[in-house]
């Protein structure tokens, strides 16, 4: 019997072209929209047993803000599988190259009547903890960020807080991470010029920008509406944001993000603990998630299964 041929999902040379001059692409089906359904009913209940999970949940909690939900890829096979699916990895090969790490996932929950999430861009990651947790070798210093995909689990619609997008916004960093900001839970968030109430989980991310008057140009704003299943794939340097949840009748909104690099950056560099957002959560059964490729680098730990002995299958 012949070998199967093994589906890919590369995207076309016009497609990677739109994807450098926009700053995302899609969105794309990643699953179908029944089928991420039942998938999330099922996982959201397993998701509630910590026992395996690599971060211990009382410190993860010890703020407002919950960083528990950090990378439970590492303990779930669902998650693994999914961060791992070529839908997704065929189409961050084809702009980071064929050696790709999964260094980060993180739940967005969004809840009926949460806010809006301010405008923020991402280079370092270091805007909170005060450190960098993600460093481009100094050949490559043009690069920067992270390759975020972020996938509904549930409707991303315009009422129940869709991510919305200033394209081409990628080129060029209006904030400096290296400010820092100060960490106020209790803290009152603001509106925009459409009356819409924005935050930025306890942060106030204008803290950091470079120019204090400078604001977002929100008329070339666009929404991403997603169907339960549908992924997007953009730069974290890439002016984001999302809109509030103001539909009661729907359920929470559920996006799960993934971060991706290529092997040659440095993670963590010099890091035991990320301590942000009220809580801290050690890395000491931390490892980043080899997804595509080869690595042949040495300054990345890495882990090949879960914490229960699920594989992760490289690309």
């Amino acid at each position: 019997m012949a070998n199967a041929v093994q589906q890919t999902f590369t995207p076309t040379p016009d497609e990677v072209a739109t994807f450098h001059q926009r700053g995302y692409l899609g969105p794309f089906k990643v699953y179908e929209e029944d089928e991420m359904r039942r998938l999330w009913r099922r996982e959201r209940l397993r998701l509630m047993d910590r026992s395996s999970a690599v971060y211990d949940e009382g410190e993860a909690q010890a703020g407002n803000t919950n960083i528990a939900n950090y990378d439970r890829h590492l303990d779930s096979a669902f998650l693994a599988d999914h961060i791992c699916r070529p839908e997704i990895v065929d189409r961050v090969t084809a702009v980071l190259g064929p050696d790709v790490l999964c260094w980060r996932t993180e739940f967005f929950p969004k809840y009926q009547g949460d806010e809006g999430t301010d405008w923020h861009q991402a280079d370092t990651f270091a805007f909170a903890s005060g450190r960098p947790q993600i460093v481009w070798p100094q050949e490559q210093k043009e690069f920067g960020g992270t390759i975020t995909v972020w996938t509904a689990f549930t409707e991303a619609a315009e009422d129940t807080g869709c991510l919305q997008f200033i394209p081409g916004s990628h080129r060029t960093m209006h904030y400096d991470e290296s400010k820092g900001m100060h960490y106020q839970p209790d803290k009152i968030n603001h509106q925009n010029k459409d009356g819409v109430t924005r935050g930025f989980y306890g942060y106030d991310y204008r803290d950091l920008q470079k120019d204090p008057n400078w604001r977002p140009d929100e008329d070339q704003a666009v929404s991403m509406v997603m169907k339960p299943g549908e992924a997007i794939l953009f730069w974290s340097t890439l002016m984001h944001a999302s809109k509030p949840h103001v539909a009661p009748d729907k359920e929470m909104r559920m996006g799960f993000a993934g971060r991706y690099v290529p092997t040659c950056v440095d993670v963590y560099p010099g890091t035991e603990e990320v301590d942000e957002y009220g809580g801290r959560v050690s890395l000491e059964e931390y490892g980043a998630v080899l997804v595509a490729g080869n690595d042949t680098y040495t300054h990345n730990r890495k882990v090949t299964t879960t914490t229960k002995g699920h594989r992760f299958p490289v690309r």
